[in-house]
Parts: C-alpha cells; structure tokens; sequence
C-alpha cells in the first residue's frame, strides 16, 4: 500500500511545482468530449482506502484518498495545515463534485499553535439582493414545491468557497492559490478512476441531470452514468482552475467566470420541454461577496474546550447544547454517561439532540439578536434538562425553550415546531500539522449534485443553499429567524469541531449529512470521550439522529436489542433517506508529533486517512 501512495506522493508534488514526473507535462485542457471518460489512464491507480493511520509529521482524512494524498503532499513539503486543507477542498471538488466544489460554500476552522486562539472563516452563501421573506412562496401565498425550487436557478446563491480559499491562505497559510490549486487542476484533466460511490451518485441524479444538457454532457456518458472503473476526466474545470491559479479569484467574482454563473443561474439552459424557475442573481450581487473572519462558538465539556462554527451555522450552537445537556442529564440523575447501558446512553443523547434542535430551529438563523451565549450557557441547559425522563422519551416535537438569563429548575416551554426541509449532501476534511496548527473545514453544494445547473465550459455545478432558508415560517405567529432576505445567509447544520485539551489540540472531527451533520459529529465526540471507543470506531459506529422528531438510525442499529430497547422506551426508529446517516472523518492529535487519522470503515464505501510518516 506504501508504495502506491508514495508513487502518487511524487506525482502530485510535481503537481505543486516542486519535483517529480509521474503528471508529466503540462495539463491537456482541450475541450475534447474523449478526455471526460473511458478506460485510459488515470492520474495513478486507483489507491486504496484506510480508515485508520498512525504516525509522525502530519494527517489528513477525508472522504477520499486521492483528495487526502494531496494534503499529504503539501504536508510533506513544508505546508501547514491551511495550506493543504485548501489543496485537499480543491480537489474533492474534482474528485467529489456532487458534494463540493467552487460552485457551493463552507465553513472553515483553523487552530493556531502561534497563537493558541481557534479562528472561523465564514464562506456561506448569500442570496441575492433583490430576495424578500416571500421568495418561495406561490402566488396562492403557499410554499413552492421544494423539489422544482432545488433544481432551478432560483436555489443559487452566490458561491463563497474560492473566497473561503483565498482567505484561508492569506491568514492561515504559507503558500498562494495559484501553487495550491495545480494539483486539483492535474488531476481534473488527466482523470480518476470512478468508484461505487461516485457511480451511484451520478445513477441517483442521471435523471436530474438530464434536465440540464450541460450537466448530462458533463457526467453522463450516452445518458447514464459512468461504470466504476471508468476514467472520469474533466478538462474544463482543469482550465477553471488554471484560470483562477493565473488571473486570481477577481476573475471568478468579477471577472469572465462571474459573468458565466450569473448568466447559467439566471436563465439555466435546459432540455426540450423542461422549464426551470430563473434565478436572481446579478455581477453586483457576486462582486460584493465577502468570506468572513469570525469567532468561534464554545463550550466546555468533560474538561476539554469544544470549538466549533457559529452564525449561521447552527451546527457549533446545537453541537454545544446536545453536550452541555448530557452534562445535565449526568447531574440530575447522579450517573454518568460513562455509566450507563447502550440503550440508555442511547437515549439521552436522542433526548438531548431532539431538545437542542427545538431550540435551533426557533432561534437560529443570519438574524441580528440571536442569544448565543444563552443557547450554548450550561444554565440554559440546566433549566431544558428538567424535561428529561430515563425512563420515556419525551413527546415528539418538543417545545423550545426560551434562552432568556433567567432560569429556574424548569423554565415555560413554547410551542412544538416540526423540523424543517433540509439536503443531506457536503463533504468534510481534517488536516493537523507538524507544527500544531489543526483545520477542520466543511464544504457543500448543498443536495447531491447541487441545483443540478453546470456553468457551460467551467466544469462546475451550482449550490442549491438557498432551499436552506425556511420558505414560511415553521409555526405561524412564531417568528422564524431563517427566512430569506436580501444578501442573506441560510442556516446551516455544517460543524466542523476542533477540541482542545489543557490548552492543546486533541481533536478535529466533522461530516456531511446535512442536519444530521450535528447528532452525528455530537456522536463521535460522546462515543469516543464517554464510550470509550476507538476514534475509528466511533465514527464507524451504528448512527442515531433524532432532530425532534422520529429518530433515524442506520447500519442495523434499528433492529438489534438495543434498538428494540430504544423503541420500547418510546423511540420511533426509522432508516435515514438514503443508506447511510453521514460520512465522517477525524483526526487525534497524540502528542511527541505522532497523529491518529480515522475515516470510515463502510459509509460511502470507507473514507480515506492519512499520515506523512506511518508507523509500522
């Protein structure tokens, strides 16, 4: 396995300038229908997948080896973490182009051994200027069918992780994007091999797709969708990249690629007899766009600093109230989570993800005023714990609480609000250098495959973010803080996690999963700090996300015992839309420089961890 991997080490550092030949040359970009697929090369073998390394001078995990291989190469060759998060997201955009890319946006998190401090980037997307509180609401007053807004044009928001990049690498990093985006270029233009995940994506979207020529020309191959196996190429993100590596990221928000995005959001080119809605979005609205320096959200628990994304994410503000009431849960019935059987533990951490999320969808959302520090004070979730019972699961939906300052041992409930509409795509990536700095950092174009609309001769697909924003309001007469609006950003679930112990880095962990994002990252911390599982174990384990309604689970979870114990408890289980419930990585720092990379064992066919120096 080695030596597959240090093959394509060399190849993919000649990628970024420094030395090797394994690429060769330079990158053929030709729009040339032969160079998007088939049985030629790749730019290596296919590599294999590892769930777990071990060892010295750095880590990368992610949902796939070759976007990781790239990290490690940046690594090796005296980038920092920024420097190779930003190379890694640039080519899961290639490689996981239904999940990411320059078309989406993200959240990105950055510890400091410099400093000490942990630092946000906010690259959400933005909706246009001319959106009003009754953007996707039918003349009749109703909301607009959510599946006909995600695929049109009217779901696109103003793309912000190239922003996301540039920023990352002028803050954080050593090295400049024209260097850190050559190997992503390189690998779009000579090819990666298809696996089964790529391929039942693309089946699962083929007729999506098809409503978009450019789309299906892109990744169909005679109407359907690649077989594992094949080479997938894509000359002409190769050539966006170039462009952007030589001309800068004013190009893209200003420039001939900006141009191009307004114009495919606008008016999406679309099949014989296929209408989509048009989108609103303007040069204006793509030249204001900024990615935003931010604070982080914090809490503490079980002695460790737990840092995380804040507005408007909603993802570090529910992950922090999920583990402050586990803590409550701990006092008020005098034992610990350590403690307790699987179902049991089970059940509160269904209780306390199900009251956290009646709490985030009232009062989360890109609003002035939202109580922050209430929502992640243990106070808060001292006064929602009083609603706990270990013997029965509350009644589903449960009533959000009012994060005022004034608690009491059991504050006023409000109203029971349903869990809104949501996509479950994204793709999430840990870094950890040698020198101490740590990137958590999730990126999205929101629905698997986006808006569906690939910009013509750019090689990449649309985000769909802006179905994130609740098209009514969750409850009337309640107000709801994620409406759309004028330059607005939508809520999110995305929680890229860094934890600290005694004041140093110990953990980067994160996923893709849409809402589930937050019981899922909530999970592995608890599985592995109160379980005691392996990190890899913890993010292989069974899944259980209870959002305030019925509870999803997955990998046979549902019918065990401890299923059937939930169940019995009052839990309503249910398998999740699709097979699995996220796609998580993760990384532990061990301390003396050694490092512990986990990724997936079976969701999305394993993820991808790495370290420079593995150890035997």
């Amino acid at each position: 396995m080695r030596a597959s991997l240090r093959y394509l080490a060399l190849g993919l550092a000649g990628a970024l300038g420094v030395s090797g030949t394994v690429l060769g040359g330079s990158a053929a970009v030709a729009h040339d229908d032969r160079q998007h697929g088939g049985r030629g090369s790749p730019v290596t073998a296919e590599l294999p997948k590892v769930p777990t390394m071990t060892g010295g001078g750095g880590a990368v995990s992610s949902v796939d080896p070759l976007a990781s291989q790239v990290g490690i190469d940046v690594l090796e060759r005296g980038g920092n973490a920024a420097d190779a998060a930003v190379a890694v997201a640039a080519a899961l955009g290639v490689t996981e182009p239904y999940s990411a890319g320059i078309g989406g946006g993200g959240f990105f998190v950055h510890y400091s051994a410099q400093t000490g401090q942990v630092r946000t980037i906010d690259g959400r997307e933005t909706a246009p200027a001319t959106y009003t509180e009754d953007e996707f609401l039918g003349e009749d007053g109703e909301p607009l069918d959510f599946a006909t807004v995600v695929s049109s044009g009217a779901s696109v928001g103003v793309p912000g992780t190239l922003a996301t990049w540039e920023t990352a690498a002028e803050e954080f990093g050593t090295m400049d994007l024209h260097r850190l985006l050559r190997p992503a270029e390189r690998i779009a233009a000579r090819g990666f091999t298809v696996d089964e995940n790529f391929h039942e994506q693309t089946a699962q979207n083929a007729e999506r797709f098809r409503m978009f020529p450019e789309t299906a020309e892109l990744f169909l191959r005679d109407g359907e969708a690649p077989a594992v196996g094949d080479v997938f190429r894509n000359p002409d993100l190769a050539r966006t990249y170039r462009t952007i590596r030589h001309e800068g990221t004013g190009v893209f928000y200003d420039g001939s690629i900006g141009a191009a995005i307004v114009d495919a959001s606008r008016e999406p080119a679309t099949a014989e007899g296929v209408e989509v809605l048009p989108g609103e979005l303007t040069p204006e609205d793509l030249g204001s766009y900024e990615a935003l320096l931010k604070e982080p959200t914090h809490t503490e628990y079980r002695g460790l600093d737990v840092y995380g994304m804040g507005l408007p994410s909603s993802g570090g503000i529910t992950v922090a109230e999920t583990l402050n009431l586990l803590e409550a849960y701990d006092e008020r019935t005098g034992t610990g989570l350590a403690e307790v059987s699987e179902a049991q533990y089970l059940h509160r951490f269904a209780e306390a993800t199900a009251t956290a999320f009646a709490d985030r969808n009232r009062w989360i959302g890109d609003v002035e005023g939202v109580p922050v520090a209430e929502l992640t004070s243990q106070e808060f979730a001292d006064e929602r714990a009083c609603l706990f019972d270990p013997a029965a699961a509350q009644d589903r939906p449960i009533p959000f609480g009012e994060p005022d300052g004034e608690y009491t041992a059991c504050g006023t409930p409000g109203d029971r609000q349903p869990e809104p509409v949501g996509g479950v795509s994204t793709t999430h990536l840990n870094v950890a250098d040698r020198w101490g700095d740590v990137v958590s950092y999730t990126l999205t174009i929101e629905q698997t495959g986006g808006s569906g609309i690939t910009v013509p001769e750019h090689g990449f697909l649309l985000n769909n973010e802006l179905t994130d924003f609740s098209f009514a309001p969750v409850t009337e007469g309640v107000p709801d803080p994620n409406l759309p609006g004028a330059g607005k950003r939508p809520r999110s679930s995305m929680s890229p996690t860094i934890i600290l112990r005694d004041g140093e880095p110990w953990m980067s962990v994160g996923t893709p999963g849409g809402a589930t994002i937050i019981t899922t990252v909530a999970q592995i911390i608890t599985e592995h700090v109160d379980r005691d599982r392996a990190l890899v174990d913890a993010v292989a384990a069974p899944r259980l996300s209870s959002r305030n309604g019925r509870a999803e689970v997955d990998l046979g979870l549902a019918d065990s015992e401890v299923g059937r114990q939930l169940s019995g408890l009052g839990h309503e289980l249910v398998p999740p839309p699709r097979q699995w419930i996220g796609n998580a990585s993760a990384i532990r720092i061990l301390g003396d420089g050694r490092f512990e990379a986990a990724a997936e064992t079976e969701r999305g066919y394993g993820g991808s961890a790495m370290v420079v120096h593995p150890e035997p």
